[in-house]
């Protein structure tokens, strides 16, 4: 579906680190999952990015932490639905 590079930091335990999971693998996302629990090198990779906490998603270099499922749809390109007034239907005169 999509043909960027996708890597999500997670770590045990982590309520947001599955619903990244789940809402990616829902969208058809492929990606690269890195547990920092798990694998030292992980966590060392992130913290060297300034970064000490789950999830951390990359979308091409981009990041996004934690669980912001509008983030991740508007830079994968999946369309999503705006939860804002149209200003026309605003109009009270």
């Amino acid at each position: 579906m999509n043909n960027s590079k996708v890597v999500v930091y997670i770590s045990r335990n982590c309520t947001q680190c599955e619903h990244v999971i789940a809402r990616l693998s829902e969208w058809g996302v492929d990606f690269e999952e890195r547990n920092v629990s798990d694998n030292r090198e992980h966590f060392k990779e992130l913290q060297s990015k300034r970064i000490y906490g789950t999830p951390a998603t990359f979308v091409d270099g981009e990041k996004i932490l934690g669980y912001q499922e509008r983030k991740l749809k508007r830079i994968l390109g999946i369309p999503y639905e705006e939860r804002f007034f149209d200003k026309d239907v605003m109009n009270y005169s």
